[in-house]
């Protein structure tokens, strides 16, 4: 299908922007642009692309909200969402599914202040703290006692847990970093950048089809940086306290497309297409081929003079190529993508 031009509501200035998304208005006009330009609904589509957007969330997409991912430019999630909501409008006729994840918290989680005190009764503060196994063992930080999990639980349980947590990221990915408060279900820097849901509204009017919203990271215990599994799925007793998002992977692994988008590119998108590659390769190598990676609307995270992931991302999704996915941009026409048939 061609390329259709974008919508005039869409205005790029707005997408650094919170503001509210007129259902109505929208509807109205989604309907009678899949008319004008004879969009018609999924169920006739021969090939099925699905949209996967990681954590396209204010909390991480916004300047000045909590953990804005900046990326080298400086305003790397504003420029990613910009192309974005671009790529959908101009792609409307051809994808058949978009799926956001939304990453989702409350306040005593393992990753949040509250859960940490040092020998003073001070939380962690400032720029992110990260804890290691030594912090523990020397007392530098240690479970809250006062928090509410530590009565549901058991204080005992709960340090052995932060204790078997703490070695087992450090042994793995990455060691816990304590984040600032973000991503508050309930809470404006949950929700979807306004310009993205404003698209993701659009086409879900426009192609008679509505978007599949995949919740992680709520689980208190653990952390979720890719959405089909948590950092760490056990307890210091071997229970299960978290469990692959195994149907998730089936309603991806069943389109003849999966393209991939949203933030950050250092952290959630690669552990999430990490985590995709590992199914695959579990079925079968060659559906690898049906990954295409969203290059242009990514952005790693940076704070200048501090850290900057930029490199680990990029090597990411080198391996990621290497083993058969493919790294495209948003700008050329994804009847041009490699492997790609509509």
């Amino acid at each position: 299908m061609p390329e259709l031009p974008i919508p005039p509501h869409f205005d790029p200035a707005t997408v650094e922007s919170v503001w509210r998304v007129d259902y109505q208005g929208r509807s109205r006009e989604a309907a009678a642009w899949a008319e004008q330009h004879g969009i018609g609904p999924v169920s006739g589509d021969g090939a099925r692309l699905c949209l996967m957007l990681v954590d396209c969330q204010n909390t991480f997409c916004v300047p000045d909200f909590e953990l804005f991912v900046g990326g080298r430019s400086g305003l790397g999630a504003v420029e990613d969402n910009t192309r974005l909501c671009e790529f959908i409008y101009r792609n409307l006729g051809a994808i058949s599914a978009i799926a956001p994840t939304m990453d989702t918290h409350t306040t005593t989680q393992i990753f949040h202040p509250i859960f940490w005190v040092n020998q003073a009764g001070e939380h962690p503060i400032g720029a992110q703290t990260i804890i290691t196994p030594d912090d523990l063992q020397h007392g530098v930080w240690r479970v809250n006692p006062d928090i509410g999990l530590a009565a549901e639980r058991g204080l005992d349980w709960l340090r052995a847990h932060a204790n078997h947590y703490v070695r087992t990221l450090a042994d793995g990915r990455y060691p816990l970093m304590v984040w600032p408060y973000h991503a508050l279900l309930g809470g404006i820097g949950h929700a979807l950048v306004s310009a993205v849901e404003e698209a993701v509204f659009f086409h879900s009017i426009a192609r008679r089809t509505a978007p599949r919203f995949e919740v992680k990271g709520s689980n208190p215990l653990t952390e979720n940086y890719s959405v089909l599994s948590a950092e760490v799925c056990e307890g210091p007793d071997g229970q299960r306290i978290a469990e692959r998002n195994s149907g998730f992977v089936e309603w991806l692994l069943g389109f003849d497309a999966v393209i991939v988008a949203g933030q950050a590119k250092s952290h959630c998108v690669a552990w999430s297409v990490h985590d995709l590659l590992s199914e695959i390769r579990a079925r079968d190598p060659e559906l690898a081929g049906k990954v295409f990676l969203l290059e242009d609307c990514t952005s790693s995270v940076v704070v200048p003079g501090v850290v900057d992931f930029t490199e680990q991302a990029d090597g990411a999704f080198k391996q990621f190529a290497e083993a058969g996915m493919h790294r495209v941009h948003s700008t050329n026409p994804i009847d041009s993508w490699p492997e790609l048939s509509l």
